[in-house]
């Protein structure tokens, strides 16, 4: 029988969670089919804990450090022979971050905690390296490349053929869905093109009410057909806006949904539903202010952080 010669590969992306149980059962049929066809896979751990552990080969044993996967596949999406598989990963709250790095202290792992508000510079190139980490870190390193989203014309043919049965609309539902129309990140957006005239390094700074600069990013360098967009949200105008919708929910008995959508999803989205929450139980937070400031419980984190912190309090409280 003549040998199969390997000469294609496909990275799989090991994962978090649900996708991480998908796997057992998914991956060995991938590979059956692959292998006939003479295609290599091989896998590339992006998960939560494994992009800690990458992170922080200096505090660890040999036996216990692993390669930097991510940084790895970020390279390699920049290239045309590229093939990843990438399956959905969480987007890594702090608290989720936490957690991840509690379970590998436990495992023997020397990973430092996460320093909310660093009191020194060895604190802060450690919230450095975890901020690289948390949020959506993964999404816009493999979406540096090549990446195609479109669905394969087979699934969408066939959804043309067996549309999903919605059930019957009726005019006088209350359902509706509202976004905001000024002060948002929309409305308030502002883009350039970058001429022979303007071209060069650019910086970009934070103005506080006081009148302070402060460099979020020096020398960023644009060349000319670049085009530089810039937005900011007001945080008066995103109260105002959910307090309506909420009273309006109310008046209307229909349900209080949010989504978020944001470029920048691991900066902009635990701010803009750190507003939600803290607006949603706007008496909560001012009732048990002093209480909160103890625990330090941050909205931003999400009614998760703020259940598991009230547990520490006495019976009483």
């Amino acid at each position: 029988m003549k040998k199969k010669i390997i000469s294609e590969k496909i990275i799989y992306t090991k994962v978090d969670e649900a996708p991480a149980l998908a796997t057992y059962s998914l991956l060995p049929t991938i590979k059956a089919f692959t292998n006939e066809a003479g295609v290599q896979i091989e896998t590339r751990d992006i998960s939560l804990a494994g992009r800690v552990i990458a992170n922080f080969p200096e505090r660890l044993a040999e036996d216990q450090r692993r390669p930097n996967d991510l940084e790895d596949l970020g390279e390699l999406v920049k290239k045309p022979e590229a093939n990843v598989i990438k399956l959905p990963c969480i987007s890594a709250s702090i608290p989720q971050l936490k957690a991840a790095i509690k379970e590998l202290q436990e495992q023997g792992y020397n990973i430092p905690e996460y320093p909310e508000d660093p009191k020194n510079e060895e604190e802060k190139k450690i919230k450095t390296t975890f901020d690289k980490i948390k949020g959506s870190a993964v999404n816009p390193v493999l979406r540096e490349g090549n990446s195609d989203r479109r669905v394969p014309p087979p699934v969408k043919n066939y959804a043309k053929k067996n549309p999903h049965f919605m059930g019957k609309w009726s005019p006088d539902s209350k359902s509706h869905v509202t976004h905001m129309t000024s002060g948002d990140l929309a409305s308030n957006e502002k883009a350039k093109t970058i001429t022979m005239e303007t071209a060069g390094d650019c910086k970009i700074e934070f103005v506080n009410p006081q009148g302070e600069a402060i460099v979020l990013k020096d020398k960023l360098a644009l060349i000319k057909g670049e085009i530089i967009d810039g937005t900011v949200m007001s945080n008066k105008a995103l109260r105002k806006f959910l307090e309506g919708l909420i009273e309006e929910a109310k008046k209307e008995d229909v349900l209080f949904s949010v989504h978020l959508k944001a470029t920048m999803m691991k900066v902009s989205d635990p701010i803009i539903f750190g507003h939600v929450v803290s607006v949603f139980f706007k008496d909560v937070f001012e009732k048990h202010a002093d209480i909160f400031a103890e625990l330090s419980i941050v909205p931003n984190n999400g009614l998760g952080d703020l259940y598991t912190k009230i547990k520490a309090l006495p019976e009483e409280k």
